[in-house]
C-alpha cells in the first residue's frame, strides 16, 4: 500500500503535490518522493521519512515545473530500508519516463529475468516498481519503433497500445502514474482494479486548469479539485501537456475487484473509492458486527464501547448505537508516532504501542469494556491494548474486530506476506482470545462484510479479500511464491536485527 499522485497544471505544481502527499500520508510513512518536469528536464527529490521532514524550502525550490508526480511509500517486499527503492523511478529511454506505483506485481521475478534476457534491460534493485517502469519503457519503445509508430510526439493511440501490451505481461495489483518527458501524464490501473485510483479537475490560482490523479479522492478534494471519477480496471488515461484528457480501456477482460481492506482499514474515512464512501462502509461494518456481538455476548454485560483509534471509530459508534450502550473515547493517540501496522518488525511494533496510545483511566475503571478495532492482524498490538485496559482498571475486557480473521497472506500490496505472522492462521477463536488476553473475542463474518460493503455499489459483484478468504483473484499465486516471500521476509528481518546490533555496538564503542 502506497499513496500516489500526479498533476498537470498551468502553474507550478511542487506545492500542490506536497499538499496532496500530506493528505495521503496515512498510506505510507517509510519514504516519499516528488518529481517535477520543466520542458523535458526532470527534477527529483526523494528520501526516507515523513513528507514534512523530507521536503524543506530548498528542496521545494529545486522542483520547478507545471507537471509532476509524487509518492508516499510503504514497503511490502524487498529491502524495506533501502533508499534506492524509494519512488519515483526513472528511465531515460524512450523519451524519459518517471513512474510511481501502488501495488505489488506477483510475477516480478520472472519479469526481471525476462527483461534481462530478452529485452536487454538491467534491474538494479529488488523493487517491482523498477520492473514495471522498464516493462512500460520497453513497450513504448516497441510502439515507437514499429512501422506505424512514428517518433515524436507520442499520440494517445501510441500510449494506449503500449499500456495494452503492459497488461499482457504483468500480473498482480498496480495503480500507476507516469510522466513521459515532453509528452504528458499517463495513469492506468490493473484489470481487476485491486488498488484504487481516481482523477479530478480544478481551477488553478491564476484561473488555469488543473488535472490531478491520485490514490484517494481526499487528495483531490483537499487540494481544491473536484472528483471526476475513478479510473476503471484496465483503463488508461493520458493527459497531454495542454490538460486534455484521453481515456481508453486497454485490458481484454477487465472486472472490478477492489481490495476490501481499503474500506476496513487502509483508506481515509472521508474518501470515496469506486463509488463507495469509506465512512459509510465502516458504519455498515459496525452494524453487522453489532449483530455478531448480540448473538455472542448479552449487551447487558457491556458497560461501554471504546474504539482503538482511529480507523475503528465509525464501526464502534454504530455498534454502540445498535446495542444501546455508551460510546466513549478511552485512548488518546500520540499523532507523532507512526501507525504500528506499517512499522517493520515485531519488536519495533510491540514497543511502539504504548508510545502511540495512552488509556484514560476513568473510562475503564470498574467497567466491562467492549474494545473495537478495525482488524486484528498479528495480535501483538491487541494483546498490549487489552493489557492496558486492565491496568487502567477495567473489570472485564471484550474485543470485537470490524474485520473477519486475517488467515492468509496478502500478495497484492499489504504487509502481511507470511502465515507465521498472522495470529488467526491455523488457530481457533479460543486460542486467539487466550493469546490476546480478552474475556471474549468477536470477529466480523466474511460474507457479511462483503455484503454490507458491496451493497453501497451494486456494480461491484466481488472484492479482493484474499487475506480473509484465501482466494487470489489473479490466479497466478502458488505455494512456491509464498515460500519465496517467506524467505525474503526472514532475510529482511535478519538484516534488521543485524543493523540494530551494529548500531548498538557502534554506540558502545563511542562511549
Amino acid at each position: 500500500m502506497c499513496g500516489i499522485v500526479g498533476v498537470i497544471s498551468r502553474t507550478p505544481v511542487n506545492q500542490l503535490i506536497y499538499d496532496a502527499l500530506l493528505l495521503l500520508q496515512h498510506r505510507g510513512q517509510d519514504a516519499a518522493g516528488i518529481v517535477t518536469m520543466l520542458g523535458t528536464k526532470c527534477f527529483m527529490h526523494k528520501a526516507r521519512g515523513m513528507v514534512r521532514d523530507i521536503f524543506r524550502t530548498r528542496n521545494m525550490r529545486g522542483l520547478p515545473g507545471r507537471v509532476g508526480l509524487g509518492q508516499v511509500r510503504y514497503p511490502t517486499a524487498g529491502n524495506a530500508y533501502s533508499e534506492e527503492e524509494a519512488q519515483p523511478f526513472y528511465v531515460n529511454a524512450p523519451y524519459g519516463i518517471v513512474l510511481v506505483h501502488n501495488g505489488n506485481l506477483t510475477n516480478a521475478q520472472a519479469l526481471k529475468a525476462e527483461l534481462f534476457e530478452v529485452d536487454r534491460r538491467h534491474i538494479n534493485t529488488e523493487s517491482d516498481t523498477e520492473v514495471l517502469i522498464n516493462v512500460l519503457a520497453h513497450e513504448l519503445e516497441q510502439v515507437a519503433l514499429s512501422p506505424h509508430g512514428g517518433s515524436l510526439p507520442l499520440t494517445p493511440e501510441h500510449v494506449f497500445k503500449a499500456v495494452g501490451a503492459v497488461h499482457k505481461r504483468i500480473r498482480g495489483s498496480y495503480a500507476v502514474i507516469a510522466l513521459i518527458a515532453g509528452q504528458g501524464l499517463l495513469a492506468f490501473r490493473d484489470p481487476h482494479g485491486i488498488r484504487p485510483l481516481c482523477f479530478g479537475e480544478g481551477d488553478g490560482d491564476d484561473g488555469g486548469h488543473d488535472v490531478m490523479v491520485a490514490s484517494e479522492s481526499v487528495a483531490l478534494e483537499g487540494t481544491g479539485h473536484k472528483l471526476t471519477r475513478d479510473v476503471a480496471p484496465g483503463e488508461a488515461i493520458f493527459i497531454d501537456l495542454a490538460g486534455q484528457i484521453h481515456a481508453r480501456q486497454c485490458a481484454e477482460s477487465p472486472k472490478l475487484n477492489p481490495c476490501i481492506f481499503e474500506y476496513v482499514y487502509l483508506a481515509r474515512p472521508d474518501s470515496v473509492m469506486d463509488g463507495i464512501s469509506v465512512y459509510r462502509a465502516r458504519l455498515n461494518l459496525g452494524e453487522t458486527l453489532a449483530q455478531r456481538v448480540i448473538s455472542t455476548l448479552p449487551p447487558n454485560e457491556i458497560d461501554v464501547v471504546i474504539p482503538i483509534p482511529e480507523s475503528s471509530r465509525p464501526s464502534a459508534m454504530q455498534l454502540a448505537h445498535r446495542i444501546g450502550k455508551p460510546y466513549r473515547e478511552g485512548f488518546v493517540k500520540n499523532r507523532y508516532v507512526g501507525r504500528t501496522f506499517i512499522m517493520p518488525g515485531q519488536g519495533v511494533r510491540k514497543k511502539s504501542v504504548r508510545q502511540k496510545l495512552n488509556a484514560i483511566a476513568m473510562e475503564f475503571k470498574g467497567r466491562n469494556v467492549m474494545l473495537v478495532d478495525d482488524s486484528i492482524v498479528r495480535g501483538t498490538t491487541s494483546k498490549e491494548i487489552v493489557q492496558m485496559a486492565r491496568e487502567a482498571g477495567a473489570r472485564k475486557v471484550y474485543m470485537a474486530s470490524a474485520a473477519p480473521p486475517v488467515r492468509y497472506p496478502n500478495v497484492y500490496g499489504i504487509d502481511m506476506p507470511t502465515k507465521e505472522e498472522l495470529i488467526a492462521h491455523d488457530r481457533t477463536l479460543e486460542q486467539i482470545r487466550a493469546y490476546i488476553g480478552a474475556d471474549a473475542l468477536i470477529y466480523q463474518d466474511v460474507d457479511a462484510m462483503k455484503r454490507v460493503v458491496g451493497a453501497l455499489n451494486p456494480k461491484i459483484s466481488s472484492f479482493e479479500a484474499s487475506c480473509f478468504d484465501g482466494r487470489y483473484i489473479t490466479g497466478d499465486v502458488s505455494a512456491e511464491d509464498f515460500a519465496a516471500m517467506q524467505a525474503q521476509r526472514r532475510l529482511q528481518f535478519d538484516e534488521e536485527d543485524e543493523n540494530h546490533r551494529s548500531r548498538l555496538a557502534l554506540q558502545g564503542s563511542e562511549h
